[in-house]
């Protein structure tokens, strides 16, 4: 269970890691403290970090998947745009895998 100052001075921090404001390591340290120890502190900080990154959903699926807190908040990249064809991966392959 947190006190109110702990609760009061983590949604303080984490109001500024939200708004992309500048948050000491030593504050960073602090929340993640809490966040390994507490899943309500851990829900808080992910949602700050979405914030942060402007998540906007794009369908249904993303909606549901924030409003539920799951997926990560980190930006996501795409993928390379040479994606390999899956006939050049079994290129080496040995010839009794080949398709018959």
């Amino acid at each position: 269970m947190l006190s109110r100052d702990h609760r009061l001075r983590l949604q303080e921090i984490l109001e500024r890691v939200a708004n992309n404001q500048s948050v000491s390591l030593s504050e960073r340290i602090y929340v993640h403290k809490f966040a390994d120890r507490n899943q309500t502190v851990a829900t808080w900080l992910l949602r700050a970090r979405r914030k942060q990154q402007k998540f906007q959903p794009q369908d249904g699926v993303d909606e549901l998947m924030q409003a539920l807190d799951l997926g990560s908040a980190e930006p996501v990249s795409p993928p390379p745009a040479d994606d390999e064809d899956l006939g050049d991966w079994f290129r080496g392959a040995p010839s009794w895998l080949g398709r018959s």
